[in-house]
């Protein structure tokens, strides 16, 4: 009765709009992340009509819309919806497109656009988003006839999740919106993922046999339970030391004895030492990119060190480093089959124990200058953080802190960018806790970062979500001060900030808030802004001169001459420096 009906009502006339709100539910598509506007009324009110078949989030700024839709793909392995208009706000949301593009992320954009008969004119905010969006997303297209929406939406999905996972962009015509028009909605595709070829696993296995240190460096989208679970039997089984990429610290139990660390921006000098003697690479999901490998450098790219890469897109492996084996295949299904080959004995147990030895040497705690040691910081916070808490970051040496001292375990998550956007920590924060609302959630950002989409707190709040948001506050852009400092010492320009009352804002939204200036105060502060059961924000007041976990400013000037005169930066208003304060206790 219930088909009956439903294919009696797709039989009967549907605006565009409506069409398009049907085609998503139609693909599985139950969240849209979206900031509204006028050029896609008519797909608004589609959407009115899919009552608790696809969540509706509005947002506050078009940026935080697409990123809290990537860390919905991230975290979820399927694609969101993000929607924005067009002009202006979809050259704000191009920069999650970007996140989600070279981070390898499913997720769908869709852009209102202006009347398909205006096209040419340079009409009111008219953008052709096939050339826009063409560097920075797997597949543009618009749709100008609501006959086509069925179809575009479904192939749109299979292009976001196929291969190597990205955004797809989808600009709408205003007036074929509202197109009246009679179409039947399309089924999902049951396609089965890629399987690696069964020669090439006993090839990779013949040549972990004939290593003495090898190294697994694991990164990648869209990890299933399933698949984590045999890529850790894999490892395990082989005794094989894992380093995970950057920004992909939970994809492998950092808890574990042959977990090495982390490679990306910050990595332990003494780990990528390792990775230069290391005569086997087994790259799972990684794409050995800029970051991973130190600028291209810690790898020959003619390949006298043999590299295995598994990718789901042949067309990524061996694109910069030769490779000695390339295995084409589905991430999750690799790892379900190379959880089945025999174990090799291996011949690298002192190496793994070498490896891991570095990992906890780098999470001792050194005795930082200043009454708030971020390291202590980050180790009670490892202690503190629920079996399956969910942990954003933003881009920014503060993220520094947490990948060098703090282990993610099996069911934990951390989700960041790896194009280094900044701005990406809160919304990803929002939308996981909305994906999410039993879980965990906490936002590690920048004082910069935080200024540039913080605002996104106020969708916490109208959605009735409680993410923690750690603010790293140092009173500037640090990376790019610790750059200026090494090429340009003393000369301070353009990178000093002036800040609000970060507990202020969170209370004016009705929040939680927090003041942290001292290492003993963090642990009773978190424990607080748990148990308020609010969005909670805690400003930790940071040591600017510990530019990095491993240096000070003084200590990237070592050995420069001074300039004769040197201009002090300016002092920020007093208002900017609040007098230090115990954590303020919450009932």
């Amino acid at each position: 009765m219930e088909m009956a009906k439903a294919r009696k009502a797709k039989s009967m006339p549907r605006h565009g709009g409506r069409v398009l709100a049907d085609a998503l539910a139609a693909q599985g598509i139950d969240h849209v992340f979206e900031v509204p506007g006028e050029s896609f009324l008519d797909t608004l009110d589609g959407l009115y009509d899919q009552g608790g078949k696809v969540k509706l989030v509005t947002c506050r700024f078009e940026a935080g819309a697409v990123n809290m839709a990537d860390a919905f793909g991230k975290l979820t392995g399927r694609p969101a919806a993000a929607m924005v208009t067009r002009g202006p706000g979809a050259c704000h949301g191009s920069i999650g497109v970007h996140v989600a593009y070279q981070d390898s992320t499913p997720m769908l954009l869709f852009v209102g656009q202006i009347p398909h008969e205006d096209t040419g004119r340079d009409a009111f905010q008219e953008v052709d988003y096939r050339q826009m969006f063409a560097p920075l997303a797997k597949w543009v297209t618009q749709i100008d006839h609501a006959r086509r929406i069925p179809e575009v939406v479904a192939h749109a999905v299979d292009v976001a999740t196929s291969g190597r996972p990205g955004p797809v962009v989808i600009a709408l015509s205003e007036e074929m919106q509202k197109d009246q028009v009679v179409v039947p909605d399309l089924p999902r595709a049951n396609v089965s993922p890629a399987f690696p070829d069964p020669a090439a696993m006993l090839k990779m296995r013949a040549l972990l046999a004939k290593a003495r240190k090898p190294i697994a460096v694991v990164g990648g989208s869209c990890w299933s339970e399933q698949g984590r679970a045999a890529l850790h039997r894999f490892l395990l089984d082989n005794k094989l030391p894992v380093a995970v990429g950057f920004r992909r610290q939970a994809h492998y139990d950092g808890t574990r004895d042959n977990f090495a660390g982390d490679l990306g921006v910050g990595s332990d000098p003494g780990l990528i030492g390792k990775l230069k003697e290391a005569d086997l690479i087994l790259a799972i999901g990684s794409r050995l990119g800029d970051a991973v490998t130190q600028g291209y450098t810690l790898l020959d790219m003619a390949g006298s060190v043999p590299i295995v890469q598994v990718l789901p897109d042949g067309a990524e492996i061996g694109r910069v480093f030769r490779t000695e084996l390339g295995i084409v295949s589905d991430l999750n299904t690799f790892a379900i089959a190379a959880a089945g080959l025999e174990p090799v004995k291996p011949a690298w147990t002192k190496w793994t124990q070498e490896l891991r030895s570095l990992r906890e040497a780098q999470r001792a705690v050194p005795n930082y200058q200043g009454p708030l040691n971020l390291g202590t910081v980050m180790r009670e916070l490892e202690g503190m953080l629920s079996p399956d808490a969910i942990v954003t970051t933003d881009a920014g040496n503060f993220a520094g802190w947490a990948t060098r001292f703090l282990n993610f375990s099996e069911g934990q998550r951390y989700i960041g960018p790896t194009n280094g956007a900044m701005g990406y920590s809160v919304p990803a924060a929002v939308g996981a806790k909305i994906a999410f609302p039993d879980r965990m959630v906490v936002s590690m950002v920048g004082d910069g970062g935080f200024m540039m989409t913080g605002q996104e707190i106020a969708t916490a709040f109208h959605h009735g979500v409680a993410p923690i948001i750690l603010v790293f506050n140092n009173q500037m852009y640090g990376t790019i001060r610790m750059h200026q400092e090494k090429a340009y010492p003393w000369r301070v320009s353009g990178t000093a900030l002036t800040n609000p009352d970060f507990c202020k804002y969170i209370e004016a939204f009705g929040g939680h808030g927090e003041v942290v200036t001292a290492t003993e105060e963090f642990a009773p502060a978190f424990r607080r802004a748990v148990a308020s059961g609010k969005p909670a924000l805690i400003e930790l007041r940071t040591n600017p001169e510990q530019i990095t976990t491993r240096a000070t400013i003084t200590d990237l000037r070592a050995g420069r001459t001074p300039p004769k005169a040197v201009a002090k930066p300016k002092r920020a208003p007093a208002s900017a420096h609040r007098v230090a304060k115990p954590a303020k206790k919450r009932g």
